[in-house]
Parts: C-alpha cells; structure tokens; sequence
C-alpha cells in the first residue's frame, strides 16, 4: 500500500515555491504525491518530475475537463477540444513520470443541463473515452474517472453508475477510483458501493465529510478500510483535503470557510488515520 497526498490543498499549479512542502510530506511518510494538471507544458512537468524523483515520490495526477471542454456537448468543436485536453493531460502525466489520472474527467465539472445524463451524452462519453483510453495507452498512462456528488456534476454521481459505465467503455486505460467524500453523500451503503466499484478501481481518494482533515468526521472510516482490504485493493490512498487557497477549485466545490486549523494538521494528522486505519481493518 502506498500513501499519497494531493497538493490541491497548496495549489493547482506546483512550482519551485512548494519544495518545503514536499520535503514535508516526504519527512511525515508519503510515498505518492497527486500533481494537479490545469496549466503548464510536458517539459515543465519532466522538470518537476525529475525534482520528485530525486525525492523517491511515486506520482499521479489530477486534472479536469474545464469550459469549452466538455466531452459530452451538442458542439463537435468542443468534444474535440475534450479530446486534446486529454491528450495534454496525459502527455503532461507521462513528462512528469505519473502512471494515473484521477479526477472527473467524463464531464465538464460544475456544469449542468438541468436534467440527468441522455443516451447521446452517454454515447458521446464512451465515443470520448474509447478515443482518448487509445492515446493513454501508447503512453503507460490510465485514467481512474471519479463520480462526483449530484452537486458538482450530473453524469456520474454513484459507484453502480461508474461501474456500469466503464463496463460499456471497455477500456484497459479508462477505469475507475473511489472517492470517501462522494460516497459519503451519494451512497447508501459504503462497503456495498466499494463492491460495486472494485473490478475497475485503481485509486482511492481519502477525502473527508467536510473534505477536512481525515479522521476528524463522519466518514465511516473502520468500514471503509475494512471493505477496501475485503477488495482486495493495493494501489494508493491518497488525501484530498480543499482549502480556500484556489479561488476557483474553491467555488466549484463550495468550499467558504475553513474545515481545519491548519494545513499541517492535515498532513500529519490524515497520514497517522490512514496508516493505522488500515492496519486496524486487518486485523
């Protein structure tokens, strides 16, 4: 098992101003560290991916389809730009020496029609994945497509429907991951919905109620684990915590207020849940 950490709790662009945060996270025991990728080149990427190699971090990323982007538009002109957004998702992921995308990217994040996904969005979404699941895998690299609560998105909100969509896509570079925080809003049952997703999930987002510190919530924590390890799972669990650091991340998630005291305690304190959470489950 590999613990991570997403730097979206610092920002959405790494640069040389967060090495103290990484040699941070490297000190408390982090192995992985999640990249945003909304800005920059390849070759800014292989730079910093060479930083995180002299530091042994295994790597992923996060990114997401913004406006003018969304796969599942009436507009070709824009699922094409869909498509070269991917592409340079993955051209920036590889340059960095990360192996996974985790993040939304089957929708345009915060956008809404008003009602639920159609038949033509959903052919559209597979027709999108299918084509960018090709270039992902000439370069090593997969996407693990996160559903998102009913509040930030409508195509994907709940594990069964992620579930029954990667088995439409059919895709060895498109699959899926697993997120505490959605879950927590969208599923009934935790370690049901963890079945469901289990036969395409490859990453883990260790998120809490109020996307704070873990372990300080409501997330049903010891089933949690327990069910991840009844699955089986030995990729990463990384934590995904969101500030108001990002004016923009912080709008499209709603978050206006503080969920924790410092961003310290985030690190250090979600790190010791995560590692003793886990051994507890197996016991």
């Amino acid at each position: 098992m590999k613990y991570g950490f997403n730097l979206l709790l610092w920002t959405g662009h790494v640069t040389d101003e967060h090495a103290p945060v990484l040699k941070a996270l490297k000190k408390t025991g982090y192995d992985n560290v999640e990249i945003p990728i909304f800005e920059g080149t390849p070759d800014y990427y292989a730079r910093l991916g060479e930083q995180l190699a002299k530091l042994e971090f295994d790597v992923t990323t996060v990114s997401v389809l913004g406006p003018g982007q969304n796969c599942l538009a009436d507009d070709k002109a824009e699922r094409k730009a869909a498509v070269e957004r991917a592409k340079w998702v993955i051209d920036c992921t590889k340059a960095l020496g990360g192996s996974i995308i985790a993040g939304p990217m089957h929708s345009q994040l915060g956008h809404f029609t008003g009602q639920g996904p159609t038949a033509q969005e959903r052919k559209r979404g597979i027709e999108f994945h299918r084509q960018a699941g090709d270039y992902a895998a000439k370069h090593g690299v997969r996407f693990a497509l996160e559903a998102l609560n009913r509040f930030e998105c409508y195509f994907l909100n709940t594990m069964e429907q992620l579930a029954n969509y990667l088995d439409e896509v059919d895709h060895p570079a498109v699959k899926g991951m697993y997120d505490t925080f959605h879950a927590n809003i969208e599923e009934k049952d935790l370690p049901a919905a963890i079945k469901t997703i289990k036969r395409h999930m490859i990453h883990v987002h260790i998120s809490e109620n109020d996307r704070g510190t873990p372990g300080k919530g409501h997330v049903a924590w010891a089933a949690t684990y327990k069910a991840l390890r009844s699955a089986k799972y030995d990729g990463r669990l990384t934590i995904e915590a969101f500030g108001r650091g990002i004016p923009a991340l912080a709008a499209a998630t709603r978050v206006w207020r503080d969920f924790f005291p410092n961003k310290e305690e985030v690190y250090k304190f979600g790190f010791k849940h995560m590692k003793h959470g886990w051994a507890n489950a197996g016991r």
